[in-house]
């Protein structure tokens, strides 16, 4: 009897260790946990969605840096007039006037807020009309302006705030892809494990079935031979067929356990034409993990994504208060300027230097250089500076927008604490699940090692007459099952440690996913 029962207890362990169950003749799909969380990750529509998050944070957080690249600007004008000329003084016929401009402008804002141009303006002018003592003039014009805002607006985190705010969005993004990677690895891990635990649960009772078979044929013989009341053989078909129900829950249960799987991985049409199954490799590990309380909190408070997004969003809140109060002061800028220009043409030489004679002596030439030469030269030195005041007779919005982002923030600031309280009693409930379940393991291992022993006993009183049949059938149920007990015990003791990883954090540390490779590599 014992030598049944160890061969009972070794077919149990291969079926854990194979998570077979009778569809050796049909195309199955073997997954390891690790592989079926890389096909998860890889498949998932959500997370590829979520991926695309901090990618257009990063390029929102691009467009608000461009603030700081200076830029240029060109244009060119070109304009030909013609009016009636109303006097011989002004022209004969008509009068004619080309106009040509050229300018070009560097801008560049600088760290506090203020703005930095510097511009370089050159035209020629070309004109019939009579008594011009320069035709054609060229000019040229170099200026440097500079704004500084003094009060409103004025900062280096002024200046930067669309920069700062992409930056912390670009760091909430990344920590809620992560946070649902984390959620991925999870449901893989629950139902992987359960998916395996169901697998074991039909092999269990199969086993309990052809226990029940074996009684029933054993009874049968009796029966033929005169030894056994013939009633006796209606309470084991009673059993047979009550098992055999089992069975057919258990399968069903398989399958939702499997479609469960195969939807999570994203298995897609032709691989499921292909694979009648999918079946886990992986053993469920029943190895003791000591937990702290107090390390597993710090550890959590450390490495939460979730928190640490909400950490990154008060930031924000907080600095969106700074930037409302700013926008309470009165507008005082700074403004300073720069020119030199320069003037350039042919000259125009009249009689007794007088224009009114209309008579022409010489044309001396000069060319648009010497404009450009002047100006660069700073020739004619001219400078501006003054102060621009600005003060709304009611800044009612403003103060509305500064009261919003206080409520804000001290919204964002109870929402944390909040999630931070909640956080210590997931950790609390997590640590004391693993110690919790890893005791069940061994309590449900020991309670099936005495059912063991309990059927054996029994089988070896009724083979001597000492036992009925009924209590037999009724140990077999037990030792069923306190296996299943064992089985799902062993499964919640695994899934427990996944959700312990995943309330402290460190579950994608553990299995070395790194979420910045695998967002590069989408």
């Amino acid at each position: 009897m014992r030598r049944k029962s160890f061969g009972i207890l070794c077919a149990l362990i291969l079926a854990l260790t194979a998570g077979g169950f009778g569809r050796a003749e049909e195309k199955t799909l073997s997954l390891t946990l690790d592989e079926s969380i890389a096909r998860a990750l890889k498949k998932n529509f959500a997370v590829a969605a979520q991926v695309l998050e901090p990618q257009i944070a990063e390029m929102v957080l691009s467009r608000a840096e461009e603030k700081f690249i200076p830029s240029m600007s060109f244009a060119v004008n070109k304009r030909n007039t013609e009016t009636a000329s109303y006097s011989w003084i002004d022209a004969e016929g008509s009068v004619k006037t080309r106009y040509n401009r050229y300018s070009g402008q560097l801008s560049q804002a600088i760290p506090f807020g203020g703005t930095l141009n510097l511009s370089l303006d050159s035209y020629k002018n070309d004109t019939n009309q009579n008594f011009q003592t320069i035709n054609p003039r060229f000019g040229s014009t170099l200026t440097f302006d500079f704004t500084q805002p003094l009060l409103k607006d004025f900062g280096f985190n002024m200046s930067r705030r669309e920069i700062i705010v992409a930056r912390n969005n670009l760091d909430i993004s990344q920590s809620q892809l992560e946070q649902m990677i984390m959620d991925v690895v999870y449901s893989v891990e629950e139902a992987y494990w359960t998916l395996a635990y169901s697998i074991d649960n039909l092999e269990v009772r199969r086993q309990s079935l052809k226990l029940a078979q074996d009684l029933l044929d054993k009874n049968k013989r009796s029966v033929e031979v005169g030894t056994l009341a013939p009633i006796e053989i209606l309470s084991a078909q009673a059993e047979v067929a009550t098992r055999e129900a089992d069975i057919l829950a258990a399968e069903a249960q398989v399958k939702n356990y499997e479609d469960k799987l195969k939807t999570i991985i994203n298995l897609s049409e032709e691989e499921a034409k292909t694979y009648a199954a999918v079946i886990p490799k992986d053993v469920p590990n029943i190895v003791e993990r000591q937990v702290n309380l107090e390390d597993a909190l710090a550890t959590a408070l450390t490495n939460r994504p979730d928190l640490r997004a909400s950490r990154i969003g008060l930031k924000n809140s907080q600095f969106s208060v700074s930037v409302a109060k700013n926008q309470l002061l009165p507008g005082l800028n700074l403004t300073a300027s720069y020119w030199s220009p320069g003037l350039s043409g042919t000259r125009i030489i009249y009689a007794e230097n007088n224009p009114l004679t209309g008579i022409i002596l010489r044309r001396i030439p000069g060319a648009a250089s010497s404009a450009l030469k002047d100006a660069t030269n700073f020739r004619y030195p001219n400078w501006s500076l003054g102060l621009t005041l600005s003060v709304p007779l009611s800044n009612v919005f403003s103060r509305a927008a500064y009261t919003q982002a206080k409520l804000d923030f001290e919204r964002a600031s109870l929402n944390l604490k909040n999630q931070e309280q909640q956080l210590f009693l997931e950790i609390k409930n997590s640590v004391r699940a693993v110690e919790t379940n890893y005791k069940r393991v061994q309590a449900y291992r020991v309670a099936r090692e005495l059912a063991e022993q309990k059927l054996t006993a029994e089988e070896e009183k009724l083979r001597v007459g000492l036992s009925t049949n009924y209590m037999v059938l009724q140990y077999q149920r037990d030792l069923a099952n306190a296996r299943t007990s064992e089985l799902n015990a062993i499964v919640t003791y695994n899934i427990s440690l996944g959700s312990l990883d995943k309330a402290m954090g460190v579950s994608l540390k553990n299995m070395n996913i790194t979420v910045t490779d695998y967002w590069e590599e989408e």
